[in-house]
């Protein structure tokens, strides 16, 4: 899985918002042709994140106008809350290239959205990814979900407990584990413009 990773920090010696961005791009052949999808997470301070939710409901149309939104959500619970964490489709890097200079340019995204939302923002990061070859994407039966879709809290842990007693489950994370470096869950709800619910 290729990553990148971009990120806004403040400055604490200033104490004001200073954006930086830390990004580094792979350079093999997947760059060029391939879907890939970037997940980007935002974080807010408290009050902060209701406004730019309803801002971003309001004119979200302007920015799939670009690109394709996957889904859009919310965070419930797990880390640090008043976070939104949305997944956006590309065809490949030179896709996405073209899409961030379209929204350079249009002067409705960036009134409308980046002016007033920009200050809201307390942290920003993105990463790439591509779907491994077993997985696809698609429209679970339920609206409330994790990273794995599931109907609710309890039937996750439900289901977490279950495969703690299947051998097969057991083995496979045994064997797997060795390239794991981290593991991070959170309970996301879709907002209500997101396309996965």
């Amino acid at each position: 899985m290729l990553a990148v990773r971009s990120a806004l920090t403040r400055s604490l010696a200033a104490r004001t918002p200073t954006p930086q961005v830390c990004s580094s791009f792979a350079t093999g052949p997947r760059q060029y042709n391939g879907t890939f999808y970037e997940f980007r997470t935002y974080c807010f301070k408290p009050p902060k994140m209701n406004e730019f939710l309803e801002n971003i409901k309001k004119n979200i149309h302007i920015r799939t106008a670009h690109s394709e939104l996957i889904g859009f959500w919310k965070t419930e619970f797990g880390g640090r809350i008043n976070k939104v964490f949305h997944i956006w489709k590309y065809d490949n890097f030179a896709h996405r290239a073209e899409v961030r200079k379209a929204l350079a340019k249009d002067k409705e995204w960036q009134e409308q959205f980046l002016i007033p939302n920009l200050p809201l923002i307390d942290e920003h990061q993105n990463e790439i990814t591509y779907l491994v070859p077993w997985c696809k994407l698609e429209k679970p039966p339920k609206e409330v979900h994790v990273l794995w879709w599931n109907e609710s809290a309890e039937s996750r842990a439900a289901g977490r407990h279950q495969s703690h007693e299947d051998p097969r489950i057991v083995a496979a994370v045994r064997e797997s584990v060795s390239y794991l470096v981290s593991q991070k869950n959170m309970l996301l709800i879709p907002t209500s413009f997101s396309p996965l619910k």
